[in-house]
């Protein structure tokens, strides 16, 4: 079960991660942006800040190379969070509808171009949506997390074997929401 209310605190951080796994831009990397995104109680802090020193050791050409190298012409990378368990099955499309309705619930129009499943846009959700109190966050969040969870675990696994200095960003990411993930305590009183 996701605690709603911690995951609230680092919603600022969703949109400094949702804007670093777009296709780069000079703007992206002020100094302000992660700053503003990452206390040093923040649980991804060290590995923003490790994505954020190995960026900028590389030209913004350089950059732009190496995310369009990695998440456009990498299957095992892709930014598809929904295609690593489903690759083109039905079941995807399914998943992707029930995404799109949940970001609607919560105000946020879905570009046409886009599919729901885009990491990038998940996490502009997490920044955007205002979720606190109420009632249909809970089922909505625990299907977005386990998406979140199966994805960013496959993503995980090929940035690392590229030494990909993304892999510090997603790693950062699955920080946050292992972090905000309560143990269920039975009626034994003994945590799972």
């Amino acid at each position: 079960m996701i605690n709603l209310e911690k995951l609230y605190r680092y919603k600022q951080s969703f949109g400094f991660i949702a804007h670093h796994l777009t296709y780069p831009e000079k703007l992206d990397f002020h100094p302000s942006q992660i700053e503003e995104s990452f206390d040093v109680d923040h649980p991804a802090y060290e590995h923003a800040w490790r994505y954020w020193n190995l960026m900028h050791d590389m030209s913004l050409d350089q950059i732009q190379e190496m995310y369009t190298d990695i998440f456009d012409f990498d299957k095992d990378s892709t930014l598809f969070m929904t295609y690593f368990k489903f690759e083109d099955a039905k079941e995807r499309g399914q998943m992707l509808a029930k995404l799109k309705v949940s970001y609607e619930m919560f105000g946020l129009e879905m570009p046409d171009s886009e599919l729901s499943d885009f990491l990038p846009l998940i996490c502009e959700f997490l920044y955007a949506a205002e979720w606190i109190g109420d009632p249909r966050a809970p089922q909505t969040f625990h299907i977005l997390i386990a998406v979140l969870e199966d994805g960013t675990y496959h993503l995980l696994k090929s940035l690392e074997k590229k030494n990909s200095p993304y892999f510090h960003l997603v790693k950062g990411l699955r920080e946050t929401f292992k972090i905000c993930i309560e143990q269920e305590v039975p009626a034994d009183g003994n945590a799972r």
